[in-house]
């Protein structure tokens, strides 16, 4: 479904599923969105590197106007980083951390290929329970049948309210026997910075790749407080092309 065209920029509702990604950060008042990507797709750099050209092409045309000037708004906060080698999750957001060197606050991750369709974005809520538990550290929940859990990083923990959880363990991919629940860790995360310096130093696990839900489990086991959050609204996964479909039928 997109060989030729990296899934990141597979349209939605008249844009890239990347910038309704990016636009979902900065909704949530991130101020600066830092996006990892691999030298194999730079169409992503080029749709946000404002292209004078364009604007001449379309000049004259009211509505094409309007977006150009919305995406060069928000291209101006935006920038990049290359993922050189494939991985795993916890490697692609080890590369931003030269980036986010010099942050104090909680750094929010949001995975390019799952998009969230909700009342409120899931991005912001994320944040606001984050604040109100002093900087903590959160991650975004979904429930997934017990069958499938060893697809996911499942989560253990004590709920503090409704579809909010104090967590205490998280382990990456378990068999349905080993797993603590059946919530999953579900493509949005509000981490305290020291994420970088836990992931760097966990190096490789599960399928041999650098894995983010190890990272968080060793700041847990190290006195960090986390909370896991079952957001309200429905995930889509773009990668695949079920997903891609519904996706684009949600935002119709």
């Amino acid at each position: 479904m997109a060989k030729s065209v990296p899934k990141e920029m597979l349209p939605i509702g008249g844009k890239p599923a990347i910038q309704l990604v990016v636009e979902e950060a900065l909704a949530a008042g991130a101020s600066e969105v830092i996006i990892v990507t691999s030298p194999e797709k730079p169409s992503i750099m080029q749709y946000f590197t404002p292209d004078p050209t364009w604007h001449e092409r379309v000049s004259g045309k009211e509505e094409a106007t309007r977006f150009l000037e919305d995406l060069d708004r928000i291209s101006q906060s935006v920038r990049f980083v290359f993922q050189r080698e494939q991985l795993g999750l916890g490697h692609a957001v080890l590369q931003a951390a030269s980036e986010c060197a010099d942050e104090k606050e909680p750094v929010l991750i949001l995975l390019g290929d799952a998009l969230v369709k909700s009342d409120v974005p899931c991005s912001r809520e994320l944040v606001d329970i984050s604040r109100e538990f002093g900087n903590a550290s959160v991650v975004g929940l979904e429930e997934v049948p017990q069958e499938k859990v060893s697809r996911y990083g499942i989560v253990g923990g004590k709920q503090v309210r409704d579809k909010l959880f104090k967590l205490d363990r998280l382990i990456e991919k378990p068999s349905p026997d080993m797993a603590s629940s059946n919530l999953a860790i579900a493509g949005r995360y509000v981490l305290d910075p020291c994420v970088f310096d836990w992931l760097a130093s966990c190096g490789t696990g599960y399928a041999g790749e650098y894995q983010l839900t190890d990272a968080i489990q060793k700041m847990l086991e190290s006195g960090f407080p986390i909370y896991g959050y079952r957001y309200p609204g429905r995930r889509f996964d773009i990668g695949n092309p079920d997903g891609y479909r519904e996706v684009v039928l949600a935002h119709g």
